[in-house]
């Protein structure tokens, strides 16, 4: 990957690709960046708008709408397009639209030749993941879905408010499924270097686990709430994409809960799902594998087992 103008391919210019771009413009996380999407007005006026601000930022970024060509020499290719789902339509038979959809956004940025990481928002994101490596026949490694980062990062707002701490020094995740398997590992989660069930154990005037269980669900509810209050969300996954952006082209080799390929990592095996790893400028080079304790493994393994039955339903072309 190149170091001297990192190059990314927005594939989708709705709400959340949009709010991916402001916050790429906003945080010069890019030196250049363009925009696709089947309405090629929109992607052309969504250039215009961002490149009108580009004075009032410290970016020199370059904005521009383009085509798959585009595709060739960039280091990442982010994807949020997709297919709403109907009102009585089975999850499956979204699934499946959404599979033709990628069809044909992945083909294409294949034969341009791109050989970069491929970042995927679109939901069911660990799904969609997965359909975009099975497409593409790229490495797991390179394939990368935003997994749980903003459901982490909601968890760590939530609990440092709780506990009246930054949340920038929670550290905690939430693990499996980016939906209503997923599922926070107390046992993992800690302020500093002190184990939150162990401050709760030591303040229980203040604190309960009972209260614990409830910032877990509202964490799993947060973007129900959200959609219910103003239609759909898309900041704070626009600014989790950055943040896994920024791992990549820094080679930070940060911690961050994306989705990815386990291949017998928590026992589990072809199923793209969101595990802390290890993100570098080659991708996921690792799976933090923490110790979870014997229910958290079963929650692990349920959410695992959803993702595969749904994943199996799906009918590639051959």
């Amino acid at each position: 990957m190149k170091n001297d103008n990192r190059k990314i391919v927005l594939v989708g210019t709705g709400f959340v690709g949009m709010s991916f771009a402001y916050a790429l413009l906003n945080q010069t996380a890019c030196d250049e960046l363009v925009l696709i999407d089947v309405d090629t007005q929109k992607a052309e006026g969504e250039a215009m708008d961002l490149n009108h601000g580009v004075a009032f930022s410290a970016s020199h970024m370059k904005i521009y709408a383009g085509g798959y060509s585009d595709c060739k020499d960039a280091d990442i290719v982010a994807i949020c397009a997709g297919v709403a789902q109907k009102p009585g339509e089975t999850r499956i038979d979204l699934l499946q639209r959404n599979t033709a959809v990628f069809h044909s956004i992945i083909a294409p940025v294949v034969e341009s030749g791109f050989r970069g990481i491929f970042l995927i928002a679109t939901n069911p994101v660990d799904i969609m993941a997965h359909v975009t490596q099975r497409l593409s026949g790229f490495p797991a490694s390179r394939v990368i879905g935003t997994g749980t980062t903003l459901d982490s990062a909601r968890l760590r707002y939530m609990l440092g408010s709780y506990l009246e701490v930054d949340p920038r020094n929670v550290h905690a995740y939430v693990m499996g499924e980016h939906g209503d398997s997923e599922f926070v590992p107390w046992s993992q989660a800690m302020v500093g270097t002190k184990p939150v069930l162990t401050i709760v154990e030591e303040s229980p005037q203040s604190y309960s686990v009972k209260d614990l269980e409830e910032i877990s669900e509202d964490v799993k509810n947060a973007a129900q709430k959200i959609i219910a209050a103003k239609k759909s969300t898309y900041y704070g996954i626009g600014m989790s994409m950055v943040r896994i952006v920024k791992a990549v082209f820094g080679d930070e080799k940060s911690i961050l809960t994306v989705s990815t390929l386990l291949q017998g990592e928590y026992g589990q095996a072809d199923v793209y799902i969101g595990v802390p790893c290890i993100v570098s400028r080659d991708g996921v080079c690792g799976v933090l594998e923490v110790l979870l304790t014997k229910k958290e493994l079963e929650k692990f393994k349920l959410s695992a087992n959803l993702l595969q039955d749904a994943f199996g339903g799906i009918r590639f072309e051959q």
